[in-house]
């Protein structure tokens, strides 16, 4: 695939005997880029990869399933690192858990067009089989980090999966106000992983975590 300046509108691009889906899907993430996940039509993204507005349905039914799509690949990007940062639970589970967060953190920074349409969109959790494969994949290293930490505290903690969706609402509600790499990001007087790592603290102490047993 190959794309070149058409002469068009600042940002657009010309489609020349490639992968129609691929720069479709390019198409989608620039748009959300630069007006939000709303705020594009489906014609406007055929326009964008310089095809006609019949060619894209030759791949989406309409934009709600390219928006499914772009949604379906973030999930698979991100469960794809948050498998490598959690590695296991290796050397221990509070640090890889560490790690875990950050990476969750780091993909809002580096992917927010993806993060847009993954969380943003209104796009179904279950808006193709392979949308809802990819969104349980997270959950699944969330779950298993949170059995493995849950493994090493006292008795009358919650259950392992409810400690996977407290932690997952921390990390994304940090990541959606204060870590974003996008204009949507609020000023913090600390970086965004600092205060996700003090949230974890505070939230281990709270499950009765005995000093030292987390994090130092």
């Amino acid at each position: 695939m190959s794309w070149s300046k058409d002469g068009g509108r600042a940002g657009s691009r010309a489609y020349h005997h490639g992968n129609l889906k691929e720069a479709l899907v390019r198409a989608a993430l620039e748009l959300i880029a630069e007006k939000g996940p709303a705020g594009f039509t489906f014609a406007e993204a055929a326009r964008w990869a310089g095809v006609s507005p019949a060619a894209p349905y030759r791949h989406f039914r309409d934009r709600d399933e390219l928006l499914t799509d772009v949604a379906r690949r973030g999930f698979e990007i991100l469960a794809g690192q948050l498998a490598s940062a959690w590695n296991g639970g290796r050397p221990e589970p509070f640090a890889a858990f560490e790690r875990l967060g950050k990476a969750y953190l780091a993909f809002a920074r580096a992917e927010p067009a993806y993060y847009s349409a993954m969380f943003e969109a209104g796009v179904p959790p279950d808006g193709s089989p392979e949308l809802r494969e990819a969104g349980e994949q997270i959950f699944a290293i969330l779950r298993e980090a949170s059995e493995a930490v849950a493994a090493t505290m006292p008795a009358g903690r919650p259950p392992a999966a409810m400690m996977a969706l407290h932690i997952w609402s921390l990390a994304h509600g940090i990541a959606s106000l204060f870590g974003r790499g996008d204009k949507a990001r609020r000023k913090l007087p600390m970086p965004p992983e600092d205060l996700l790592e003090a949230g974890l603290l505070v939230y281990w102490r709270g499950l009765g975590l005995p000093p030292g047993g987390a994090m130092g």
